[in-house]
């Protein structure tokens, strides 16, 4: 009786899941062991799903464990890795569990690329082998009773997860297998199932029979409700429905019974009566309809002699009366089973491969964070650096501190000298030359690269929409246009990048032009740079006058605050605070990261105080250029001016904004060549996503292709064609069956004796033929009574049968021939039967054929006794 339902498990394709993880945890970290541990962890569990779904699995503990800590581990990693169409895409192909499939193609299959499709499918697998271990259980002692009813329940709850779970994980329509519909069937019939152990252990137990009549009646009610749910729809194998309608039969017989004994401790015995007599109609109606899928023999004979018995008493003792079955009590229920839920690890035996690798919204949330810091940071150095350049500019066009350096006239003042000494140290006009040289071939390269990227995706839409226009609503994939929208506004906000930056290297290269002569000057030796420079007559002696002083402590405070900032920077540079124990600390506390204000706060805690040396910094040289401002005014009042000391001092002012030029185009050159090498590696490997997605497309598209030509192929190819009524007629039937060659024509004669024809010469018939001949009716092998007899010397009479071929008249006679002449035939009349020259009734000269040449007449006398069969000599 204890017939129980086991799932069977879906089978998965083969999929290399260490290639893909590799090359994003490459991407993704930098280099070290941390790298190397993290691809080690990723083979690991490229074997881990081998040993898990890439071989058949015994109906035992250990493999169950497997497939838990394989689908742990999937758990494990999807908030460390994006598994996506996009990113990491690994593509996973199952076949539906249920769908035997056809002659020409395979069973029904899903491929995707998601890793809650993977999860729901090794969960469908967990619980399908739990259903098939519990059927294997030996139910006769406690061990096999309390694991088949863990196993039970464990499935169950798999099974509901799915199916709270399925399409938010696939947002798609799932394989029918692992449909909502399909699963909370399944995860019923799991519960019935435990439902039914417990059962089974009350007895075994033998508990009171009011207990297990509850029980029996919660395990018939689950076994109904699970009935009802797939009775109309071909989700589940067809042998499942009449095993739940047995099952909800018999336990319901079970409870009827267990509750008859009930009613006769408590003295009522027409209930008791009325309820075996229900149990006996249950099992009876099992034994009648289900009798090939359940055996009910043995709870057939218990019901029956129990009702024998009890009716035998109440009619020879107590006449109670027997209630109808509409007015018997309802019996209650106890259930004592419920889905185990699916909490992660699911095994004793996990442990976590990726361990160290942080989860993927820790990942992004870094990310975030070092985004803000280096915009906070660039922003201080921005601020700082056009500070500067405002000083410089400032200091140049009052040509300080040249103009209070040069007393003489005619000698270069060291400032300049200075200058002209630092342009020579970095190269000088060359450097600049070869670093402008430079710019088109790197922004060249980088074009390249993203043109190609490009590239590939626009001929894998193509590809994809030509496809898609030709199978229309068969080609069932995200499309290429929809899916590859991130990568697109990557492209394109990287095309947005290179056309600012060439706008950007045009004005590097025009500022340079402007400027290129002056710098070009500060590059030559001192005399030369002396001889250039106009000389003017000495000016009147200011050295020793206050305002000079003054000038000179307000540009040495000047530099001490350009010093203190170049400081600043490259401490503003150096600031590193690794922000993942933060991180990590608030996902482990609130489930989720509030980057934000994490962020914020951090970042106000560790650059404040560079901030505010960062004001105070701008504020304190904002003082002194308003105080060398007013300096200068009081120098130049008392300064002596004229022409040539003009000519000298704007020449001087020349110079000192080349050399500012000169060191801001180098910078800018070599954060250029910097920005352009970066965004190389960043091309790359945006690159390098773009093949991966269409290589991944690709192999989907090809798997779709074979599985849309194995659906077509099962497709008939045309409507059947009805057969004329004369194709279809049997031959032995009044119609003669349909040949492929022509038939020749036959010769009838209506009114005249029969003659027999010339003797032909004796045919070659085989063995098979001559047996088959001589069993021909005598309607049709017997000559005439009446034939004359054979004359002396003449040969053994023609053979009644007729060659296995007939032999046709010596030119063709077919319909629509103008040799043919349609009579009717007389009935029974075999046309097979006879060839020209053997048939029964003479050729009539009346009725010849225009044209044909004239029979030939009899040669020997008619035989007066009947025809005997002719025998060939061997």
């Amino acid at each position: 009786m204890t017939n129980f339902i086991s799932v069977q498990l879906k089978k998965a394709s083969e999929v290399d899941l260490a290639k893909p993880l590799c090359k994003f945890i490459q991407q993704s970290y930098p280099g070290g062991d941390a790298q190397a541990d993290h691809c080690r962890a990723a083979e690991e569990l490229s074997k881990l799903r081998k040993s898990a779904l890439g071989r058949p699995l015994d109906k035992h503990e250990s493999a169950l464990e497997t497939l838990l800590r394989y689908y742990d581990q999937l758990c494990s990693i999807e908030p460390k890795f994006p598994f996506s169409e996009n990113q990491v895409c690994v593509t996973f192909t199952w076949k539906d569990a249920f769908d035997k499939g056809s002659l020409f193609g395979g069973s029904a299959k899903l491929a995707l690329a998601s890793l809650g499709y993977e999860k729901t499918c090794v969960l469908f697998n967990c619980g399908a082998l739990a259903s098939q271990i519990a059927a294997e259980q030996n139910l006769d002692n406690d061990e096999g009773l309390k694991a088949a009813a863990k196993h039970y329940q464990f499935a169950s709850g798999a099974f509901q997860h799915i199916k709270d779970t399925v399409l938010s994980a696939l947002n798609r329509e799932p394989t029918v297998d692992i449909s909502p519909d399909t699963v909370g069937t399944l995860s019923l019939i799991m519960l019935a199932q435990a439902q039914e152990v417990f059962f089974l252990k009350a007895t075994r137990d033998k508990m009171k029979d009011a207990i297990i009549a509850k029980l029996a009646n919660q395990a018939a009610d689950y076994y109904g409700d699970a009935y009802k749910q797939c009775q109309y729809k071909d989700t589940l194998p067809k042998e499942v429905f009449p095993v739940l309608a047995a099952k909800h039969c018999i336990m319901q017989a079970n409870a009827e019974y267990h509750q008859s004994i009930v009613a006769k401790q408590q003295k009522k015995f027409g209930e008791e009566i009325g309820r075996l007599q229900h149990a006996a109609d249950l099992v009876k109606t099992v034994a009648s309809r289900y009798d090939e899928y359940i055996n009910v023999k043995d709870l057939v004979d218990k019901i029956n002699r129990a009702l024998t018995a009890a009716k035998k008493d109440n009619d020879f003792i107590y006449h109670d009366r027997v209630p109808d079955l509409k007015d018997l009590e309802s019996i209650g229920k106890a259930s004592l089973v419920k889905s185990t839920p699916v909490v992660v690890p699911l095994s004793q035996k996990f442990t976590d491969l990726f361990e160290k690798m942080v989860p993927l919204q820790v990942q992004q949330s870094v990310s975030v964070y070092n985004q803000r810091k280096a915009d906070l940071v660039n922003r201080s150095i921005a601020q700082m650096r056009e500070a500067t350049n405002l000083a410089n500019g400032v200091l140049a066009s009052l040509n300080l501190p040249a103009a209070i350096e040069d007393v003489s006239g005619d000698s270069v003042p060291q400032s300049i000298l200075n200058k002209s000494k630092s342009v020579i140290e970095q190269g000088g006009i060359q450097t600049v030359d070869q670093l402008i040289k430079d710019l088109p071939e790197l922004l060249q390269r980088n074009k390249e690269i993203l043109d190609e990227s490009l590239r590939l995706l626009d001929e894998e839409e193509t590809t994809d929409n030509d496809l898609r226009t030709k199978f229309k609503e068969r080609w069932q994939r995200t499309p290429s246009n929809e899916l590859y929208k991130p990568l697109r506004a990557e492209g394109a906000n990287y095309q947005n990048i290179l056309s600012k930056a060439v706008q950007a290297d045009g004005q590097v290269k025009e500022r340079y032009q402007s400027h290129r002569d002056t710098i070009a000057l500060l590059c030559k030796p001192e005399s030369e740079l002396n001889a250039a420079i106009p000389s003017a007559n000495p000016a009147k002696t200011l050295q020793g006058s206050e305002v000079v002083n003054v000038l000179r402590t307000l540009l040495a405070n000047l530099d001490e605050v350009k010093k203190e900032r170049e400081q600043l920077e490259n401490d503003l540079k150096s600031v590193n605070f690794d922000m993942t124990s933060k991180f990590l600390t608030a996902l482990a506390q609130d489930g989720a990261i509030n980057e934000e204000a994490i962020s914020v706060t951090e970042l106000d805690r560790i650059y404040g105080s560079y901030t505010q040396k960062v004001q105070e910094s701008l504020k304190k040289q904002e003082e002194l250029l308003k105080n060398i401002q007013n300096a200068h005014q009081e120098f130049s009042k008392m300064k002596q001016s004229n022409n040539e000391s003009n000519l000298r001092e704007e020449v001087l002012k020349n110079l000192a904004v080349a050399n500012d030029n000169f060191v801001e185009l180098v910078a800018n050159l070599k954060e250029g060549t910097k920005f352009y090498n970066e965004l190389t590696e960043l091309l790359l490997k945006f690159q390098n996503k773009c093949s991966d997605i269409v290589f991944a497309r690709k192999t989907e598209r090809d798997e779709l292709l074979k599985d849309l030509q194995q659906s077509i192929a099962r497709e008939p190819s045309a409507p059947s064609i009805p057969l004329p009524t004369y194709q279809t007629t049997a031959a032995g039937g009044s119609k003669p069956a349909a040949s492929s060659t022509p038939t020749p024509a036959p010769r009838t004669m209506v009114g005249t004796k029969p003659q027999p024809p010339a003797r032909p010469p004796p045919p070659v018939i085989s063995a098979a033929t001559s047996s088959s001949s001589t069993s021909a009716p005598a309607g049709t092998a017997a000559a005439p009574a009446a034939a004359p007899a054979p004359t002396p010397g003449a040969s053994a009479p023609a053979a009644s049968a007729a060659p296995s071929q007939a032999q046709g008249p010596p030119y063709p006679t077919y319909p629509g021939y103008p040799g043919y002449c349609q009579m009717p035939m007389p009935m029974g009349y075999n046309p097979y039967m006879y060839g020209q020259y053997n048939l029964p009734y003479a050729p009539s000269p009346v009725f010849q054929n225009p044209g044909q040449a004239p029979y030939p007449p009899p040669q020997q006398p008619g035989y007066p006794f009947p025809q005997q069969p002719y025998y060939p000599q061997q």
